[in-house]
């Protein structure tokens, strides 16, 4: 009999369903629980699911829920998701000395969703130390205002639990009620570390490791080389949309009572650059989501639904894919065929890549959207149900304010949209796909009547 092996990308899905069942089974238990009782199945998953796949819904609250041992957990099943089990595994193999086999540097690769093996076990070091240094350092910030507040024990454990959300694009906290980071609407140090955590966590370490890369090379005096296309257009796409979509929202709830209005200038001027990044995909908000203007929150459904950049802690379809989509867009209207950006054409595979992810995720938001609209379309509106969808989708966690009343059937649905968007369209597919070489035949070409 054929023995079943399992390929590094089926591996990698293989993976992230058994943390989040173990995380879920230990959920359960009543030592998880403030009541000390035992959570229902389906809420223990929604949650080991949320925080694996690092979005950041919840169903119950997590301070007041979780006992210290379940918010332990969770914080767990967040640092193993954003980097992904393979990535542990390795760092620990690391610092025995031992040494990484060739398949595990495999599924390491496809882990990290990285486009070759050259150097991986460098790369996975950097991002190892990339993590300890932003979290460590993220978490000394927010210590210094946390201190003010909380006992020390709870500053301690806010302040990690925070950081290393932040950094992964979670979205949890432990404030309670709730209510998120909007206590700290006007506190430029809160603000300001959580923002940058979210950035340079959701920029991807492809981008970092090119980045530190440079700033090394040019402080040993070393001939520079340029930028990657792929640093390119994260960096631009990423600058692009946080500093754009700040402006609209500064302009969109200037007025608005429940928003920014009572908030003084620098506190708008936070609060919009925030609500910008926070879609990007963190989860975190520093005002009432509920309560925003409608064009707002569809502003906030685009930005959740493109995401973050590749290989890195964040979902959406990334930035690069929707860089290559606005490119695509441009060239069909110029009536142009290759797509060339900064002086370099982007091959047709990735260009075929760009328009699968995109036309699968919009497909799967919107079965999904309607699905939870059959089982709930009189209790919630089309905009809430679309906002929470793409949410999980793009492992954001920001929400309405309708999660905690979902039902158990929309719950389910949630729960596999946060896991496909968390591993990816084109792992799922990849995963499920079995691939024969075969002669394609040639047919004869006929124009069609588009548009």
């Amino acid at each position: 009999m054929k023995k079943f092996k399992l390929t590094p990308v089926q591996f990698v899905l293989a993976s992230f369903a058994g943390v989040i069942l173990t995380g879920a089974v230990l959920l359960m238990l009543p030592f998880s629980s403030r009541s000390y009782t035992f959570t229902d199945p389906i809420t223990a998953l929604f949650t080991a699911t949320s925080a694996t796949c690092v979005t950041g819904l919840v169903v119950v609250d997590t301070y007041n829920y979780w006992s210290f041992f379940g918010q332990l957990i969770i914080l767990l099943l967040i640092q193993v998701g954003g980097l992904g089990y393979m990535t542990i595994a390795t760092f620990v193999l690391i610092g025995l000395r031992r040494r990484v086999a060739l398949r595990e540097r495999v599924v390491l690769k496809e882990g990290l969703n990285v486009p070759h093996l050259r150097k991986i076990i460098l790369f996975a070091e950097v991002v190892f130390y990339t993590v300890i240094i932003m979290e460590g350092l993220g978490a000394i910030f927010l210590f210094i205002r946390f201190a003010r507040m909380f006992p020390l024990y709870r500053a301690i454990w806010a302040s990690i639990f925070h950081s290393v959300s932040a950094f992964c694009n979670a979205g949890f906290d432990v404030m309670g009620d709730f209510v998120s980071l909007t206590p700290f609407v006007n506190d430029p140090i809160v603000n300001i570390t959580v923002m940058l955590l979210i950035v340079v966590g959701g920029i991807g370490f492809l981008t970092i490791r090119e980045l530190i890369e440079l700033s090394l090379a040019r402080l040993r005096g070393d001939n520079v080389k340029k930028l990657s296309l792929h640093t390119k257009i994260v960096i631009r796409t990423t600058g692009i949309l946080i500093v754009f979509s700040a402006l609209l929202i500064f302009l969109i709830e200037y007025r608005n009572p429940n928003t920014l209005a009572k908030l003084p200038f620098y506190g708008k001027v936070l609060a919009s650059f925030f609500q910008s990044i926070t879609p990007r995909t963190a989860g975190f908000n520093t005002v009432d989501i509920a309560s925003l203007n409608q064009p707002t929150l569809l502003l906030l459904i685009i930005l959740m639904f493109i995401g973050g950049s590749p290989g890195g802690t964040a979902g959406g379809i990334k930035t690069t894919t929707f860089t290559v989509l606005v490119f695509l867009i441009i060239n069909a209207y110029r009536e142009r065929a290759p797509i060339v950006v900064s002086g370099r054409t982007l091959p047709l595979k990735t260009i075929r890549k760009a328009i699968f992810i995109f036309g699968f995720a919009l497909t799967l938001i919107l079965i999904s959207t309607f699905l939870i609209l059959v089982n709930q379309g009189r209790e919630f509106s089309f905009l809430q149900v679309l906002f929470e969808v793409t949410s999980a989708f793009g492992t954001v966690g920001l929400t309405t304010g309708i999660t905690s009343h979902l039902s158990i059937f929309s719950r389910l649905i949630i729960i596999l949209t946060m896991f496909i968007g968390r591993v990816g369209p084109l792992t799922i597919m990849v995963s499920f796909s079995v691939r024969k070489t075969r002669a394609m035949p040639q047919f004869p070409e006929e124009d069609i009547a588009v548009g």
